[in-house]
């Protein structure tokens, strides 16, 4: 008989607004309890409808996450403020918890190179309201970013995925033979750029949903042997049991079927604090210049004032360091680190904020983190119903009395984001 997943979730919001987050989902009848490795991270004891089709799903306040993928951000431990590079990142949930980790001070590129995941990245993240995590495109083999530059990286690669057997049993016979040799290949040609990147002393962590020892423990001993990092030995974290295999001593392996989650592989390697060698440095710079060549020069947009961005459903100074940017009509958020991170050529993509229309901000409408407080009662509409709320997004208008074109939606004091007025009467906007 299979064993039962736990399943976990993640709350996406600032501490202050945890309780009523969880509140918010108790009043649809969910139950959870803490998970005892981070205070952000629940374990879902009660699900009368599935989590995904929850209102605080809905609006990005949580993220549904398998609690063994949660654990890689953790290993990593950004510091806040820390620029993140996460080279394999749909979809998205090691990129957002990351993005949570370095606070709003911080800056996290994700990098896809499928356009059809890219989507889906770019999606979760923007439900999450995570502005200070941008998005890019390329081959992770190849990302043309500056050499020994990022003190934090994540690396995820595609893996066999053996440890979530018991949830798609395919992947045993899938991932046999030479197509196994495929994948162990590009784990070391992504963990020698990814190494290449990194800063003298700065951390990577590996990772992998498999119970392979190629793709595990193989690799660690592959870029400490070939690429000169050195193991850092992980702490377990509370919650888990775990695995001991030949050659794993320092890293982590989840024993899948006893943790009632996937199995999981973590290690923690860092590059040694001195300075690349020439010949080295020089082999990156070209490597480098090579991934630019043939490349498009990026479309710097924009900048916006805060005046273009003010309005019933938008407080510019609720944005963390940065500035909005106007690209075509679409007006996205630019972190202050990415100018010092990011090469002028490269091309990559910031948070999405909405529309400009008539020269004034058109807010996403869940855009929920610049919402005004709603100290002016004539520009928001507060809801402390449930049934007001679910009437609402079911497609149910509501007259509210209040003028404009716009207002901003709260669930008592939690925001959610915008909704359309037309003569007073609220419309959800919500796509």
């Amino acid at each position: 008989m299979p064993r039962q997943y736990s399943r976990s979730f993640r709350l996406v919001c600032e501490d202050r607004f945890i309780p009523l987050v969880e509140a918010l989902l108790r009043a649809q009848g969910y139950a959870f309890e803490p998970e005892p490795f981070s205070p952000l991270c629940r374990r879902l004891c009660c699900e009368p409808r599935p989590l995904g089709a929850s209102l605080a799903a809905f609006f990005g306040y949580i993220y549904i996450q398998d609690r063994s993928s949660m654990l890689p951000p953790l290993a990593l431990a950004p510091r806040p403020g820390e620029a993140v590079l996460d080279i394999c990142a749909s979809p998205g949930s090691k990129s957002g918890f990351l993005a949570q980790l370095t606070g709003p001070d911080g800056f996290v590129l994700a990098n896809e190179p499928t356009p059809a995941r890219l989507s889906t990245l770019r999606a979760n993240l923007h439900q999450c309201n995570l502005f200070q995590a941008a998005t890019c495109s390329c081959n992770g083999e190849n990302l043309p970013l500056f050499p020994a530059s990022w003190s934090a990286i994540q690396l995820d690669p595609p893996c066999s995925g053996w440890g979530t057997a018991e949830k798609h049993p395919r992947v045993l016979k899938l991932w046999q033979g030479d197509k196994l040799n495929s994948l162990t290949g590009l784990q070391q040609r992504l963990l020698r750029h990814a190494a290449s990147l990194l800063a003298p002393g700065g951390r990577l962590v590996y990772s992998t949903c498999t119970t392979n020892e190629a793709e595990n423990e193989d690799q660690v001993r592959f870029a400490e042997e070939e690429l000169g990092l050195v193991r850092e030995t992980l702490s377990p974290f509370p919650g888990f049991v775990w695995e001991e295999r030949p050659g794993g001593a320092g890293t982590l392996r989840v024993d899948g079927a006893k943790s009632r989650a996937q199995g999981f592989y973590l290690a923690l390697l860092r590059k040694k604090a001195e300075h690349e060698p020439a010949d080295a440095a020089t082999q990156i710079a070209s490597a480098l210049h090579k991934g630019r060549k043939g490349r498009e020069g990026r479309d710097t947009g924009h900048p916006l004032t805060p005046e273009c961005l003010a309005g019933p459903c938008c407080d510019p100074a609720l944005l963390p360091p940065g500035h909005a940017a106007l690209y075509g009509e679409h007006v996205r958020f630019i972190p202050e680190q990415a100018k010092e991170m990011l090469p002028p050529d490269f091309i990559w993509q910031g948070a999405l904020l909405g529309r400009l229309t008539g020269g004034r901000l058109s807010p996403a409408p869940r855009l929920r983190r610049l919402l005004p407080e709603p100290a002016r009662p004539d520009a928001a509409l507060v809801l402390d119903d449930m049934g007001d709320l679910t009437a609402l997004l079911a497609g149910q208008s509501r007259q509210t009395g209040l003028a404009g074109r716009e207002a901003a939606l709260w669930w008592r004091d939690l925001p959610l984001g915008r909704v359309a007025l037309k003569q007073g009467r609220a419309i959800a906007a919500f796509k």
